[in-house]
């Protein structure tokens, strides 16, 4: 069996597949149980409570991978989002088009037992594990759809790579404050337990307060841990901070260098200055 078995398998015009949730192995629904048994033990110090109450709601829980169809059943009464099975990422044209009609588009297959600590693509587990819970919560499934929205204004202007930045700080690796301090509430996160760790206990990376210029003038890394967190105060200020249609800041940036990840400026809020020591670490071993 391929790494993917869903890559080549039909697809509709909008890359939707047919799950075929019944093809699924007993070894891969024990793989999908125990991931969820280790990264929820593991949340429940961590994550932000608006995710613990969503998980609790939609009992994810409840034996093996979810199929889709049924879990969109549970959350569309919600907040009206559905959840559609993918082989794998789809064009950013597709992914915002599904994202501003309320369909999380979530990759099918499961990752190999290999990869069970470190993943370079996205999963199941990650897409729905990570991203769907707050989606039953309803400021944030606004704030996903108002992302969405926005995506065809991004790729109309050249300026995607900005709007890319703000998922990827937000959505993928975004953290909270809440009255027990600072929580977890990106998705890239979530479904990592080495990195759940990292992104509250390890000193290494600057935690930053969010700024919406400043995180989508920031560059990212995709092979390790996060060298910068941003850290919103609430989901209703990140849907309010989002909900224009970032014309007059599209312009500004445009005018503007990028900020590298490890980079503090002198106007950030700095919830801790990073060490970066496993970031020189690693550069000096590779």
């Amino acid at each position: 069996m391929t790494r993917n078995r869903y890559a080549g398998a039909p697809r509709n015009a909008d890359f939707t597949i047919d799950q075929r949730w019944d093809s699924y192995t007993p070894d891969e629904h024990d793989r999908w149980n125990r991931l969820y048994a280790r990264s929820a033990d593991m949340l429940q110090s961590r994550a932000c409570p608006e995710f613990l109450t969503a998980l609790a709601t939609l009992d994810l829980s409840q034996g093996g991978i979810p199929d889709m169809a049924e879990l969109s059943t549970r959350l569309e009464p919600l907040t009206g989002w559905r959840v559609v099975p993918v082989t794998d990422l789809v064009p950013d044209d597709i992914f915002f088009d599904h994202l501003a009609n309320r369909r999380f588009p979530a990759g099918a297959f499961i990752r190999p037992e290999a990869e069970m600590d470190y993943l370079s693509e996205p999963d199941i587990f990650h897409d729905i594990f990570g991203h769907v819970p707050l989606l039953a919560d309803p400021i944030y499934a606004d704030f996903m759809q108002a992302y969405g929205r926005g995506g065809a204004r991004a790729l109309a202007r050249g300026q995607l790579p900005n709007l890319a930045r703000l998922y990827w700080y937000t959505v993928e690796f975004g953290l909270v404050r809440s009255a027990e301090g600072l929580r977890l509430f990106g998705a890239g996160i979530m479904s990592s337990v080495a990195e759940s760790r990292f992104a509250l206990d390890a000193p290494d990376p600057h935690r930053i307060g969010f700024d919406l210029e400043r995180v989508m003038r920031t560059d990212y890394i995709i092979d390790d841990f996060q060298q910068t967190y941003f850290v919103i105060d609430s989901f209703a200020d990140l849907l309010a901070a989002c909900s224009g249609d970032f014309g007059d800041l599209y312009d500004r940036l445009a005018r503007m260098p990028d900020v590298q990840p490890h980079e503090t400026l002198p106007g950030d809020f700095l919830f801790t200055r990073g060490t970066l020591a496993h970031f020189r670490d690693r550069a000096a071993a590779g």
